[in-house]
């Protein structure tokens, strides 16, 4: 099949088969690597992937749902020499071990800050619980969050690296 879709802003097109996931199409198609595989159940969290705005476990969507979505990866949020201010209080906080779970972490916390930029009346610990850290980071993690929505109170800028 082929579908065509937004990818870190700029258009892609595949050629797939209607079984291939968007995570299978991210890392083996298309490179981007920072997108996770754990479970393969949509249980984990670690294939986290923004789609129209929204998180979505990529293991458990099918590339050819995705015909004219806009999709951003971690690779979308930003670059090395120039991280997303959330991706930077992530590193200020070391709010990351492995690594392994940081994307997904970020994606999941900036679709939240988008929706409640002051964490007003929200459950921070609840609402990322959809993540599994195996290095129990947790806390460094939810320090990063809380103050990076005590720096943007007008919510998270937009992703800094779309093309």
């Amino acid at each position: 099949m082929l579908v065509g879709f937004k990818l870190n802003g700029r258009k892609v097109e595949l050629d797939v088969e209607p079984r291939t996931t968007l995570a299978d199409s991210l890392r083996g198609d298309l490179g981007l690597t920072g997108t996770h595989i754990g479970c393969e159940h949509g249980v984990c969290g670690m294939c986290t992937v923004l789609v129209n705005g929204t998180t979505a476990r990529s293991c458990l969507l099918f590339t050819c749902q995705l015909e004219g979505a806009e999709v951003v990866t971690i690779e979308g949020m930003g670059r090395e020499d120039n991280l997303h201010p959330l991706q930077q209080a992530f590193h200020d906080h070391y709010a990351l071990q492995c690594g392994f779970c940081t994307p997904a972490f970020v994606l999941s916390a900036y679709e939240l800050l988008s929706t409640h930029p002051s964490l007003e009346g929200v459950d921070l610990p609840a609402e990322m619980s959809g993540i599994i850290c195996r290095c129990t980071g947790y806390s460094s993690i939810l320090a990063a969050i809380k103050d990076f929505a005590e720096a943007h109170p007008e919510g998270p800028p937009p992703p800094a690296n779309l093309s």
